[in-house]
């Protein structure tokens, strides 16, 4: 067995071949960044919808029989989270092993305590990710954004749902937040579980996983935003199948960081002739993160690049498709601070249902957008061009 790592194309010794694009064309480069994997075909299950994943998620804690491993980096105290934490102490006084790891800013906040109490009676081992220490104050600058849950090594779920009642319709209304979730099975939710673990332990090194060195059998990899050889893990995949691209490319963000590898692939996939789009929310919270995405409109627009904003929700989903063939579904936003500060975790996958899925979710979506055209954007004011450039200021801040 070797590690994750190696399954990663040239960079971990893993064969060149699997992409199908030539070692002697302009691509070769992005070749390195993604994953040498086998096609198919109805292996995960989407989620776009809050109550539908919760009901789901709720369900695999309660068939659990063994150990149950959670962490979110927004856990609040309303009718959801308290619903998952009965859940979750319900099992644990059965005796299972069930642990919850938080984020200690995103779900920090004081009406939590009643929650955390309620676990630790009835025996979930629970552990805020690096709260604030005088001791190593820098080490807050990194924040846990993943979202993952893992019932018995069986069955996962990640994606970008916090826990909340902002993601239910049945409790928030049709002004729901709009995300998007995919469960896992078989042996991914094996590197799922170390995955948590390095979390658990808040340890620097990616461990060995249990994927065979042959990775064209398996559809898809969980990646993460650090591993030994790679601290841009998230940026150069993302770029790597932006640029081996031939029909087209459809993302969709929350938030959009101008000048990374992200932004400049997207680009020269549109001027070389793909079909580029780019879709985020028309309202970004906080506002000033809507200000740098919008700083990277006018060299996307000029190169060709399609951008929508979504108009009648918060948007939340990242989700990639490219050429209705490969996937990327996770909690990692297009900005700096997902592809370079923040832990992450993705699926990549090559399973054309799901691929399929996301591509008619993603046409449905930009049906309720509005594009953003390129004369329209150069008349915009002087107010919203200063707004651009104090988001430019402070895009690696966010």
């Amino acid at each position: 067995m070797r590690v994750f790592d190696r399954n990663f194309i040239r960079a971990d010794g893993i064969s060149r071949k699997a992409t199908g694009v030539s070692r002697s064309s302009k691509h070769a480069r992005a070749a390195m960044c993604v994953p040498d994997l086998g096609e198919g075909e109805g292996t995960f299950r989407l989620f776009v919808e809050g109550d539908v994943l919760f009901d789901e998620m709720i369900a695999a804690i309660e068939r659990a029989t063994r150990d149950i491993r959670m962490e979110s980096y927004i856990f609040a105290a309303d009718e959801v989270g308290a619903r998952f934490v009965a859940a979750l102490a319900e099992k644990a006084r059965a005796g299972l092993d069930v642990r919850l790891h938080l984020d200690a800013f995103g779900a920090g906040q004081r009406n939590f305590r009643r929650l955390r109490h309620e676990l630790k009676q009835a025996g979930v081992r629970f552990r805020w990710f690096r709260p604030f220490s005088l001791l190593h104050p820098l080490r807050y600058l990194q924040r846990n954004h993943r979202k993952l849950l893992v019932v018995d090594g069986r069955e996962a779920f990640l994606g970008g749902f916090n826990i909340r009642r902002l993601n239910s319709r049945r409790l928030h209304g049709e002004t729901r937040q709009r995300d998007t979730h995919v469960r896992v099975a078989g042996p991914l939710v094996e590197l799922a579980v170390r995955h948590f673990e390095r979390l658990w332990l808040d340890a620097g090194q990616l461990p060995a996983s249990a994927i065979p060195d042959d990775t064209k059998g398996i559809e898809g990899l969980l990646v993460p935003s650090y591993s030994r050889l790679c601290r841009k893990r998230l940026a150069c995949l993302h770029a790597g199948l932006i640029e081996i691209a031939q029909t087209h490319v459809y993302l969709t963000s929350p938030y959009f960081s101008p000048g990374t590898v992200v932004d400049r692939a997207l680009q020269a996939a549109a001027r070389r002739g793909v079909d580029a789009r780019l879709l985020v929310p028309r309202r970004s919270d906080p506002p000033v993160a809507g200000w740098a995405t919008r700083a990277a409109y006018a060299h996307l627009l000029s190169a060709g690049v399609r951008v929508y904003e979504y108009l009648p929700r918060q948007l939340h989903a990242k989700t990639s498709v490219i050429d209705a063939a490969w996937s990327i579904v996770g909690s990692a936003n297009l900005d700096y601070r997902s592809l370079f500060i923040n832990q992450e975790l993705v699926l990549i996958a090559r399973d054309r249902t799901l691929a399929e899925q996301l591509q008619a979710q993603y046409l449905g979506d930009l049906a309720e957008a509005a594009e953003i055209t390129q004369p329209a954007w150069h008349r915009r004011g002087l107010r919203a061009r200063g707004l651009e450039a104090i988001g430019w200021a402070a895009r690696r801040l966010l």
